[in-house]
This record gives C-alpha cells, sequence and structure tokens, in this order.
C-alpha cells in the first residue's frame, strides 16, 4: 500500500530530474559563444578547404561538437587546445586502427573503436567528447587510412583552436585556460587562500569523477560562495558594529615593562602603537616580546623575559628598552565602514588574532579580534 501511495511521488521526482538545469548565462554570453562558434568553424573551413588536395573531406563532424566546447566552455579542462587537438587526432587514429586490424562486423568495430578512444584519451590526458565522434566517424566511413587523421582531422581541430585562442582572448575569456590560477600582478593584493591544496585534492580524489570545471575556477567558485554565505549570515554589519573600543594603545618610546604589563591586565594579546595623533605605526604583540626575549643571556623563557622587561640603568643599552625597537611595523588595518564578511577570510585562514581598524585621517577608532568576530557569527545578522 506505502509503494502504491509513493509511486506518483517517484515518478514526479524522476521528471524533474530529466529537467534541464538552468542556464546561468545571459543573452550578451550566448551570442558570444554563437558568433565565436560560426567565425571559428568558418576560418577552419576555409583554411582546410584552400590547404588539402582535392578529393579530401574539409571539415568533418566532429569539429561541429568540438566548436561548441571550445567556444562555449573555454574554461573546460575538455575543451583546452590539447585535449581538442589531441583527443579528435588519437580518437581518429583509434578508429583507423580498428578498422585496419579488426575481422569484426561494423557494430563490434564502432563499439570497440569508440571505446579504444575513451581509453587513450585518458592515458594521454586530452579527454575529448567529439573525440568519440571520431572515432566512430572513421568505422562509418570505413576510412583505412592513416593520413585521415591528421589531414583532414588534426588539421580541423588545429585552425579551430588557433581561431578559439583568438576570439577568446579578444571576447574576455582566458583560453587556453591554465589549470592552475595565474600569478597575480605585481604590487595586487592576494586574498588568502580559502583552504590549502591538499585539502581540495583529496575532495576531488574521493569524487573520483571528471569534473568538468578547472581545478582553480572550482577553488574561485567555492571561495565566492562562502563569501556569500558570510554576507548573507552577518548581513550589513561593518566593523564599527562589532570592534572593541575604546583601544589600549602604546606609543613608540612606551617602556616595555609598561607594555607587558598592559597586556597582563588587559588579558590581551596586541598592542596598537599610535603617534601623537592616534594614527598607527606599528602593533606589539606577546610574540614580540618572546622572540626578543631570546637574545637575552639567562637560564628559561621566564629568566629572559624578566631580563629583557628591566630597564638599563645607563644612557646606552645592548637590549630593547622601548616598545618601537620590538614592534611590527607593517601592521594590516582595516576601515571602520569595511564589511565584516570580507574580514573572516583573513581570521580564519591567515593567522589573524587581531586588526586595528581605522576612521577618518587613518586615525585608529578600534580593533577588530577573534573573539568579536565569533561573536557576530553566532548570533548572526
Amino acid at each position: 500500500m506505502s509503494t502504491a501511495a509513493s509511486l506518483p511521488d517517484r515518478v514526479i521526482a524522476l521528471l524533474n530530474a530529466l529537467r534541464p538545469a538552468p542556464q546561468a548565462v545571459n543573452a550578451r554570453e550566448r551570442l558570444r559563444v554563437v558568433l565565436g562558434a560560426l567565425l571559428g568553424l568558418l576560418i577552419a573551413a576555409l583554411l582546410s578547404r584552400m590547404t588539402l588536395p582535392a578529393g579530401l573531406p574539409w571539415l568533418v563532424a566532429p569539429i561541429g561538437a568540438s566548436a561548441v566546447l571550445v567556444f562555449g566552455v573555454p574554461a573546460s579542462p575538455l575543451a583546452q587546445p590539447w585535449a581538442v587537438v589531441g583527443g579528435n587526432t588519437v580518437s581518429a587514429l583509434a578508429g583507423i586502427a580498428c578498422m585496419n586490424w579488426l575481422p569484426l562486423p561494423p557494430l563490434q568495430t564502432a563499439a570497440v573503436a569508440v571505446a579504444l578512444a575513451i581509453g587513450a584519451m585518458f592515458l594521454l590526458r586530452c579527454l575529448h567528447p567529439p573525440g568519440g565522434a571520431a572515432g566512430l566517424l572513421m568505422v562509418l566511413t570505413a576510412t583505412h587510412d592513416w593520413h585521415f587523421a591528421f589531414a583532414p582531422v588534426a588539421l580541423n581541430s588545429l585552425l579551430l583552436v588557433t581561431a578559439g585562442m583568438a576570439y577568446n582572448t579578444l571576447t574576455g575569456r582566458r583560453y587556453p585556460h591554465a589549470q592552475q590560477a595565474p600569478a597575480p600582478a605585481q604590487g595586487a593584493t592576494v586574498a588568502p587562500p580559502r583552504f590549502g591544496d591538499a585539502e581540495l585534492d583529496a575532495v576531488l580524489a574521493r569524487y573520483n569523477q571528471v569534473l568538468d570545471v578547472p581545478r582553480d575556477d572550482l577553488a574561485g567558485l567555492l571561495h565566492e560562495a562562502e563569501l556569500l554565505s558570510y554576507r548573507n549570515r552577518l548581513g550589513g554589519l561593518r566593523c564599527a558594529d562589532i570592534m572593541s573600543s575604546p583601544v589600549v594603545t602604546v606609543e613608540f618610546g612606551t617602556p616595555l615593562a609598561e607594555a607587558w604589563a598592559l597586556l597582563q591586565q588587559h588579558r590581551i594579546k596586541a598592542l596598537p602603537v599610535v603617534d601623537r595623533v592616534q594614527r598607527i605605526v606599528g602593533i606589539v604583540t606577546r610574540a614580540d616580546f618572546m622572540r626578543a626575549a631570546e637574545g637575552q643571556q639567562r637560564e628559561g623563557l621566564a629568566g629572559r623575559l624578566q631580563t629583557l622587561l628591566k630597564a638599563s640603568p645607563t644612557t646606552h643599552s645592548s637590549k630593547p628598552e622601548v616598545v618601537g625597537q620590538i614592534m611590527t611595523r607593517q601592521v594590516r588595518v582595516a576601515s571602520a565602514d569595511r564589511a565584516i564578511a570580507e574580514l573572516v577570510p583573513l581570521f580564519s585562514d591567515s593567522g589573524h588574532h587581531h586588526l586595528p581598524i581605522v576612521g577618518e585621517q587613518a586615525r585608529l577608532v578600534g580593533i577588530l579580534t577573534q573573539s568579536d568576530l565569533v561573536k557576530a557569527l553566532s548570533h548572526g545578522p
């Protein structure tokens, strides 16, 4: 009874699964693809016709399918130049080999040719769906001549790829699409990585299927999705909404003992170092004190730290005496109106525990800590 009752639901679920997914591309992108395929095939056909001797086909059918990939999904690993040229050529060779060496009826020969083509493409890392059609075409046309794999198949593929490189580049699409992210431009701000290469590789290995999206694009999409999730959870929160203020600060000439006492008293990990108008000139952390103490001639960390904090009685000293001598000068800051969602990756991935917040004229107005961020994330918008 329960099985009969659930049958309509199963049918509806099956029909929903068969529905085509919505396309996330606008009309301009669709027009770009259509024009690219038109021009690419036209160029490949004309140049092949001018190059090939009379009697040879100047264009093979699988090139039409290759054009869909080259111009429609130029970022796909299946559409890269080696995949197109190598995949079509090696598949054609597989089909011709089956025609020459397999004493089988056409039906079985066709199946073996496509299977052999897929295996060869996997082996040579040039998986290209139209390649299966290239192998099948050799059987259906009873092609025995090995040269056919190179002219017109390889020639068509090479010309199409060349046209794709020019057209995609001119229309703002990276092609060839390197399977690793390009090096950032000099001086550009680099966002901290969302996860390590090892984690992404482990997930892809567990997925264990051909993924029709380049690895760097996948990482980028996951990054964008995570940022959007943060924005949705944090709403319109800005640094000024959750930062800690007022801030305990020190100046360049603050004695080390006084700065250390402030860290202990307020149970904090960092002290912004400011000038007389409250502009950031550095930051001093517990880690800075520990590093400075390593050079002191005492047994044990506590002893070395005690020596560091003790003021020298002379006017000249071989050890640091004030905050400015041990502080970190390169300080990352954020403006008070910066969206909190944009800063979550900085805390989660790059090891930041505190971030000075500046307002008008770059003056310090607060500090954002991991604790502040955790509270905001737990409460949501």
